[in-house]
């Protein structure tokens, strides 16, 4: 009897998790803006042009998708999930995503989210062939229609 009870409180504790991730069908955008960046070799003044700039990633979800999919890498980028944690209004993600001459760069993800998208920030850390790279940028998913 315990069990069975043990089970279905498991059951339950998984779907209202699912639940708690579901957000809104239709038509969002995610926003990742440069905070900072260290690239060996970019001169001082393309730096500074580059804080604040932003990029915007459109995605279309449907029904019963969760902050998952806001979350899940362009797939033109050819970015590998290495770790994700998406639970009680948190996540955390690790992605290995290749660049064209080089080693692959490491990208880390943090932040929180609601039925109304996320809010976080992303660290992308990795070399160049003078050295050590790091950028970080804020990102946030927001809803724009249907």
């Amino acid at each position: 009897m315990i069990r069975y009870l043990a089970a279905a409180f498991m059951l339950l504790c998984a779907a209202a998790n699912a639940a708690d991730r579901t957000v809104a069908p239709g038509k969002w955008d995610v926003r990742s803006t440069t905070v900072d960046m260290s690239v060996p070799g970019m001169p001082t003044f393309v730096a500074r042009m580059m804080r604040g700039k932003s990029k915007v990633e459109h995605k279309r979800l449907t029904a019963g998708q969760g902050v998952e999919a806001l979350l899940a890498p362009d797939p033109k980028a050819d970015c590998r999930i290495d770790v994700q944690q998406i639970a009680d209004g948190k996540y955390r993600q690790t992605l290995t995503c290749p660049q064209k001459r080089g080693q692959p760069v490491q990208v880390t993800r943090a932040g929180s989210y609601n039925q109304n998208g996320f809010a976080g920030e992303a660290t992308v850390a990795g070399s160049t062939d003078k050295g050590p790279m790091r950028i970080t940028l804020t990102q946030r998913a927001t809803r724009v229609g249907d």
